[in-house]
Parts: structure tokens; C-alpha cells; sequence
């Protein structure tokens, strides 16, 4: 295994516009991550510094993060004359529980700056790592939190097949489970919809099943984006470890096999009283047009 290589920048803005939606503003203490998850979108724009690094192998730490943060919202609150800016988002191009956060405490110290601030709008926070359960107290002093966890199936063998590095899924649901009894609200992240092994009726309800038994409230959908860059990584890797689920990830790159798989969630979900995130499955590249026309 190659020793990942960690970085101390400084950084000169960490309270940034949002491209996702859902949020309007996304703060990264970090810049890469070491999770290395194999369908990450976050590999070809968090790399820009890193241009012949493999994903994974990496991180930059904003170590300056919580001070130019706390900067950003005051100047931002002199000039709007307000403590509620939209949105905000923990974290766009990293995991904000990375496990370098037990050293370096970023995101934590940031979330500190948000309840010390008294900030009047949204946070949210998602991650793959139990790690959060730790800041329950800081959590907890904020106005308007929830927190996410990516949950792409049940099987630890599955996600650590594609999340290599990332922490179990089964300690993400005993981590929503610890959040729900500390009375925060929690929703899952269901994406990247990962063809073979979440395509059906039978794993989809199982899962459901799940997140609904450990408080979740919201759940979020989202087809695997397969965009050149990220499918040429993905496959290479499918290529040596699992050659024969090729062509299913090829199948789910299919508008017919999306309109099957959106009615599959939604019969799933109904009467479940669970939202849906933004009220349908997400795909990417619709998502995409949509922006390039507004």
C-alpha cells in the first residue's frame, strides 16, 4: 500500500458557492481524500493540484480553515446584514470526517465557528465515517443540522470492494442510529446506485427497511454517474478485480435501465413516509443540462 501523501496548505477561501444541488454554499476543510472510493466524482475535481496522483493517495489539509472561515461570515454578515446565507454543505470534494479529522479537528473547529457565529440557516453534514458521532456536542448547539451518511449498500464486503478505504457500512448505520438517539435529524445518501448489487426490489427494500430502523427520515437517490473520466478509473479497476460485473455497470448507463431502477424507488418508497431527496432519483447528467440552460 502506498503511504498517502498529507499536505498542510493555507487556505485563502473555504466559504464557496455550491455547484450541487440542494446547497448553496460548501465548505471543504480538506482537498482529496484518502477513502479512495472507486466511482467517487469528487477524483477528477478535487485533483487539479494532483494531476498524476492516483485518488485516494492524498489529502490537503486546510489547516487555516476555521480562521478564514470565521473571517468569511463576518464579512458576509456585514454586508447582507444577516446570519442566514442559504445552505450550507460539509463537503463537496472530500469526505469532512476523512480520518486525518481525529488529528486535525477541521471540521469539527468549523462547525464550532457556525454555532459560535449563531449562523440562522441549514447545515448539513455527509460523510461515510462514524467519526462524526464524536462531535455530538457541537452538533447539537447548531440551529438547523442534519447529518448524511452515503449508504451504497448493506454488505461491508460490497462497499469495501468499491469504498477500498472508507469505514464499514455497517458502523454508518450504527452511527445514524447514534445520531437519531441524540436527536438529530439524519437522512442517507443512496448513491451512486450501484448496478448488480442495488438494482432490485428485493436489496432496495432491505435497505429502506434498515434506514428507516435507525431514524432516518430522508433518503437520497442518485444513478451512478459514468462520465468518461470516472468510468475509464471504475472499469480499469472492475478490469482486474471483477471482470464479469462489466457489463452490468455498462447496462446502468442506459436510459431504459434508469426508467426501470426510478420505478423500483419509488414503489419502494411509497407509503413508507420517508422524503425523497429533491422528490426523484437524481442523474447527473440531466442535472448538468439543466444548469448549462439557467
Amino acid at each position: 500500500m502506498i503511504k498517502p501523501k498529507i499536505t498542510e496548505i493555507q487556505a485563502k477561501s473555504v466559504f464557496t458557492k455550491s455547484g450541487l444541488p440542494g446547497s448553496d454554499w460548501v465548505i471543504n476543510p480538506y482537498n482529496g481524500c484518502l477513502f479512495g472510493c472507486m466511482y467517487c466524482y469528487a477524483a477528477q475535481i478535487a485533483r487539479w493540484k494532483h494531476p498524476d496522483e492516483q485518488w485516494g493517495s492524498y489529502l490537503d489539509v486546510k489547516v487555516n480553515a476555521p480562521q478564514v472561515l470565521k473571517q468569511e461570515l463576518s464579512k458576509l454578515s456585514r454586508k447582507l446584514k444577516t446570519k442566514n446565507f442559504g445552505s450550507v454543505f460539509f463537503s463537496s470534494v472530500t469526505d469532512p470526517y476523512v480520518g486525518l479529522e481525529a488529528k486535525y479537528k477541521l471540521t469539527r473547529k468549523c462547525l464550532q465557528v457556525l454555532a459560535d457565529f449563531g449562523y440562522e440557516g441549514s447545515v448539513s453534514v455527509q460523510t461515510k465515517s462514524p467519526l462524526i458521532t464524536q462531535d455530538i456536542d457541537i452538533l447539537k448547539k447548531l440551529k438547523n443540522v442534519t447529518v448524511g451518511f452515503t449508504v451504497t449498500t448493506l454488505d461491508d464486503k460490497v462497499s469495501r470492494f468499491l469504498e477500498v478505504m472508507a469505514p464499514r457500512v455497517s458502523q454508518r448505520i450504527e452511527a445514524l442510529n447514534q445520531l437519531h438517539q441524540a436527536g438529530i435529524a439524519t437522512y442517507a445518501f443512496v448513491g451512486p446506485l450501484l448496478p448488480h448489487f442495488m438494482n432490485n426490489p428485493q436489496t432496495i427494500n432491505k435497505l429502506l427497511d434498515k434506514l428507516q430502523m435507525v431514524g432516518v427520515k430522508e433518503v437520497w437517490f442518485e444513478h451512478i454517474n459514468l462520465s468518461s473520466k470516472i468510468k475509464a478509473r471504475l472499469f480499469e479497476y472492475l478490469q482486474k478485480e471483477a471482470p464479469h460485473l462489466i457489463n452490468d455497470f455498462e447496462k446502468a448507463d442506459t436510459q431504459e435501465y434508469r426508467d426501470k431502477l426510478d420505478s423500483i424507488i419509488y414503489k419502494a418508497m411509497k407509503g413508507r413516509g420517508l422524503k425523497m431527496g429533491l422528490g426523484k432519483v437524481i442523474y447527473h447528467h440531466s442535472l448538468s443540462k439543466k444548469a448549462r440552460k439557467r
